[in-house]
C-alpha cells in the first residue's frame, strides 16, 4: 500500500510543476508581447515660394578694413596654416608613435643630433608645442645624445600625434 501513496505524491508534484511552468510561460509571453510601437513623425517639407514673391537681398556685412591690414592678416594666416617652421628651426625628425598613458613619444631622427637640454618644436596639423628635452631613452636606457638614424623615446608635456615633424630650435 505505501507504494501507491508515493505514486500519488509524485503525480501531484508533477501536476504542480506543470502548473508553475505554464504560469511562467504565460508571463514570458506577456512580456514579449508588450513591445512599444514608436511612430515616426512626418518630416516637414520646405515651404514653396510663390511665383511672384520677391527675394530679399542678403544683409550687408561690415565695411572691410584697409587693404594693407587685410594683406597682413592673410599673410599671417597662410604662414601659420602652411606649417612652415620659423627661420631659426631645423627639421630633425618625425614622430613615429605616441604613448598617451605615459606621455612618451618615439622619434625617428632623420638628420643631425639631439642632446638633453636642447629646445625642440613639435609641429603637426593640430599639434604645436615647444619644450626642452629633459630625458631620452634608447632601448629602455637613458641617453644624453641621439644620433642621425636613431629612434628613441622622449617624454613630452603635451599631446602629440604620429607623423608630426620635430624641429630643433637654434
Amino acid at each position: 500500500m505505501p507504494k501507491k501513496a508515493r505514486g500519488k505524491k509524485k503525480a501531484a508534484k508533477k501536476k504542480s510543476l506543470k502548473k508553475k511552468l505554464a504560469k511562467k510561460k504565460i508571463v514570458k509571453k506577456k512580456i514579449v508581447s508588450k513591445k512599444k510601437v514608436v511612430k515616426k513623425k512626418p518630416t516637414k517639407k520646405p515651404a514653396k515660394r510663390k511665383a511672384g514673391a520677391k527675394i530679399k537681398p542678403a544683409r550687408k556685412t561690415a565695411v572691410p578694413a584697409k587693404t594693407s591690414q587685410i594683406e597682413s592678416r592673410t599673410a599671417a594666416v597662410t604662414a601659420i596654416s602652411s606649417g612652415k617652421p620659423a627661420q631659426k628651426e631645423e627639421a630633425v625628425g618625425t614622430v613615429t608613435h605616441y604613448y598617451s598613458h605615459l606621455n612618451v613619444v618615439v622619434i625617428q631622427l632623420n638628420r643631425g643630433t639631439l642632446r638633453t637640454g636642447d629646445t625642440i618644436h613639435i609641429k603637426g596639423t593640430t599639434t604645436d608645442c615647444t619644450q626642452i628635452v629633459e630625458s631620452m631613452q634608447y632601448e629602455h636606457r637613458p641617453i644624453d645624445q641621439a644620433m642621425e638614424g636613431q629612434s628613441f623615446g622622449l617624454r613630452v608635456k603635451e599631446h602629440v600625434r604620429e607623423h608630426d615633424t620635430v624641429y630643433l630650435v637654434k
